[in-house]
């Protein structure tokens, strides 16, 4: 197990997020540092500096380094709107005040780029628990460039399908005519009967909540080696 304070940084421009920023890219945005930046709003964040209290944690163990140049393993920076990562393992990203409990909505907005012949999990996670520890325990929602999803949950080493990889046509999928990236929005909406799982407004899947444990951390989980700008990443009470 190992953790990281992940760095962040403002994107200008979606379309031209294929790979690494312009490190000479300009802003004309400054956070109060006195201030406590809201962790779903990049905005709270200055630009090109690393935000408090964002960590990581890779499927593999190591300690693998941040950073914002080509040498990074793992490169997280914060990129209006939202955050850009570029990766090589797997792993989970969360702030350590984005906590849900009751009846919540967790929504996020992903852009994929170009993935290759990769065919990897991108999306969010809710119901975190000990997540830098040995009991870690976190309920995740993916989607993958062919057009499925999968609801899963890990305790501790062991993780287990709740929902395998299914097909929707509501997700879009990064196909061999594909230009740039694709855009798709997953939601959970967590009552104290059911989880309901949504993208791109259209309800996919439900669970009993009962069965998941949803109280805890929300964040992100990308898989390997993928290229994604996260738009958003917003937590609310219900009926909001």
């Amino acid at each position: 197990m190992a953790t990281r304070t992940a760095t962040l940084l403002f994107c200008l421009t979606l379309a031209a997020c294929g790979g690494r920023p312009d490190e000479h890219a300009t802003h004309d945005m400054a956070a109060d540092a006195t201030a406590a930046p809201d962790p779903s709003n990049p905005s709270g964040f200055t630009e090109g500096e690393v935000p408090p209290g964002w960590t990581a944690r890779f499927d593999d163990g190591a300690d693998h380094p941040f950073g914002s140049t080509d040498s990074s393993e793992v490169f997280l920076v914060t990129m209006t709107p939202g955050w850009h990562v570029t990766l090589g393992p797997a792993g989970i990203f969360w702030h350590a005040s984005n906590v849900a409990t009751g009846s919540y909505s967790v929504r996020s907005v992903i852009h994929l780029f170009p993935p290759g012949t990769r065919n990897e999990g991108y999306g969010v996670f809710f119901g975190g628990s000990g997540l830098e520890g040995p009991d870690q325990s976190y309920v995740y929602f993916l989607l993958r460039r062919s057009g499925e999803f999968l609801v899963k949950r890990r305790a501790g080493e062991e993780t287990v399908e709740l929902i395998g990889w299914t097909p929707n046509d509501a997700i879009v999928p990064y196909a061999d005519s594909t230009s740039g990236s694709i855009r798709n929005e997953l939601v959970v909406d967590v009552s104290p009967e059911t989880v309901r799982f949504s993208v791109n407004g259209t309800e996919v899947a439900s669970l009993p909540a009962a069965d998941l444990g949803t109280d805890g951390v929300v964040g992100l989980r990308l898989n390997h080696r993928l290229n994604v700008h996260v738009e958003d990443l917003s937590v609310e009470p219900a009926g909001m």
